[in-house]
């Protein structure tokens, strides 16, 4: 059997917070999101510069994990010709570099 007004005593607040209490509230939380969109707007960017003339740069699925690939010259043109032809997601990834850089 509930006890007369004991919901009111229950769900009532020990206190209210004072005006200066409510404006640092605020304040707090106002800093808080703005560093939190400070820090999303500052880690936007592609920071990776893009490749050389004549490179390629992939990243592709490794044995654990992303495995960034990064050739110049007659190397990344031996990269390209070895994964002609191939529809793996991998070579796919490596063919598209090719293209943008440019190599057969």
């Amino acid at each position: 059997m509930p006890l007369e007004g004991h919901w009111r005593r229950v769900n009532t607040p020990l206190r209210r917070l004072t005006t200066r209490e409510r404006n640092i509230v605020i304040a707090v939380v106002a800093v808080t999101i703005a560093g939190v969109v400070a820090l999303i707007l500052a880690t936007i960017d592609d920071s990776r510069p893009a490749p050389a003339p004549g490179c390629i740069s992939a990243v592709v699925a490794g044995f654990t994990g992303a495995e960034p690939l990064e050739a110049c010259g007659a190397r990344a043109r031996r990269i390209c010709a070895a994964n002609a032809g191939q529809t793996d997601p991998r070579s796919m990834a490596i063919l598209e570099s090719c293209r943008r850089a440019g190599l057969p």
